[in-house]
């Protein structure tokens, strides 16, 4: 499977984006996709993740409220809506697929920048 992400840019504090994360591949297999952050100096954190099938989602709490996870099957395509932005969601942001079977994320995709300026 490969993983693309895409989306990310500048904005200011309060704002929106909305990052595309595109797979391809052996997306049949696909179980779980996450979306990840790792900021500058900083340990990589999970943002949220989304069951491939069923788009039951669970977020971490720093985005819980602002950010939603989506999926469309047939575009083979992840989103995460980020919504009332703050300066320290800046951070490249990473999605991973894990496939179903298996237990860690194995697939990763290059990461976007998302920088939110005060």
């Amino acid at each position: 499977v490969q993983l693309q992400a895409s989306g990310g840019g500048l904005v200011q504090a309060g704002g929106s984006l909305r990052l595309s994360c595109t797979a391809s591949g052996r997306t049949f297999s696909i179980y779980v996709v996450g979306w990840f952050r790792q900021a500058p100096g900083k340990e990589r954190d999970t943002v949220g993740v989304i069951d491939w099938r069923s788009a039951i989602t669970s977020y971490g709490d720093s985005v819980k409220g602002r950010f939603t996870i989506s999926r469309d099957i047939a575009r083979n395509t992840v989103f995460l809506q980020m919504n009332s932005l703050k300066p320290e969601d800046t951070a490249v942001y990473y999605c991973a697929a894990k496939m179903a079977g298996e237990i860690s994320y194995g697939y990763w995709g290059p990461g976007t920048l998302v920088t939110v300026s005060s």
